[in-house]
């Protein structure tokens, strides 16, 4: 009796157990909560790259910015051409304005301007920054663009040009001046050997082997400095003094005539008629 009594209780107690587990099994899930997950740390490359990406999106936001910002407004740039276009337009590279993308150029100064032969010669631009719009700008400067040049440059930035001249260096002047004899030029240089307020030399540190040019206004301007900077438009000739005072209606005094015929008779001279911007 007794031995029986032991084994109803030994499996009731073994029922409760597999109840409870059951009981369990039912409640904890319904009662269970999202634990926090371990994070692995960024390895330094990985910093590294996530940098380098916000870097790179807050560059590509200012360069956009920055373009955005020069639309209706109006610029000075010296740069190389790039490649013809059209007629009367062409394209140019910038990286400080426009980061390094090619720009177009529409001429609208009302005259021709020839290309340089090769694409070494810089060339002094100064223009409005528009978005091309080929009707408004036809319109607005009294062009005659045709389509079927720019149908790549809708609503692209776009330089409608005022003012147009090559541009180089002064020692490129001095060892070939045939090659821009009688052609309108804008000359970056720094000022030496100031003779009077209408007479100095530019020199260009970087071109070796190239002499100095010689500078004439036919106006006599404010005191230019030893070693200053400036930029200046002209048309170069050969000095030949009597023509040059024919021309310009020149009236120099003795002593300046004898220094220019002595140094640099038949040499090259860039007349000036205004500085440039």
């Amino acid at each position: 009796m007794v031995n029986y009594i032991n084994t109803i209780y030994l499996n009731w107690k073994q029922a409760k157990g597999a109840i409870a587990i059951a009981l369990m099994a039912i409640v904890l899930p319904a009662c269970s909560y999202k634990e926090p997950q371990a994070i692995t740390p960024a390895t330094p490359q990985q910093q590294r790259n996530q940098v380098s990406r916000e870097v790179v999106d807050k560059e590509i936001a200012e360069v956009t910015d920055k373009t955005d910002e020069l639309i209706g407004k109006t610029v000075t740039i010296r740069t190389q051409p790039i490649r013809l276009i059209g007629p009367t337009s062409f394209t140019v590279n910038d990286k400080e304005l426009f980061d390094n993308q090619n720009i177009l150029v529409i001429n609208a100064t009302g005259k021709p301007f020839t290309l340089p032969s090769t694409n070494d010669i810089p060339l002094q631009i100064t223009g409005q920054v528009r978005r091309f719009d080929l009707a408004q700008i036809n319109g607005d400067y009294k062009l005659d663009l045709q389509s079927e040049y720019y149908s790549d440059y809708d609503d692209q930035p776009v330089i409608v040009a005022k003012s147009l001249a090559l541009s180089p260096n002064p020692g490129e002047l001095t060892t070939n001046p045939s090659a821009y004899y009688g052609k309108k030029l804008t000359v970056t240089g720094k000022v030496e050997n100031i003779s009077n307020a209408i007479a100095y030399t530019l020199d260009e540190d970087k071109l070796l082997g190239g002499e100095d040019l010689l500078v004439l206004h036919t106006q006599p301007q404010p005191k230019v400095k030893q070693g200053e900077q400036v930029t200046v438009s002209g048309v170069l000739r050969p000095l030949v003094i009597a023509e040059l005072e024919r021309d310009y209606n020149l009236n120099w005094d003795l002593n300046l005539r004898k220094q220019l015929a002595a140094k640099y008779r038949n040499k090259p001279v860039l007349v000036v008629t205004n500085v440039a911007p």
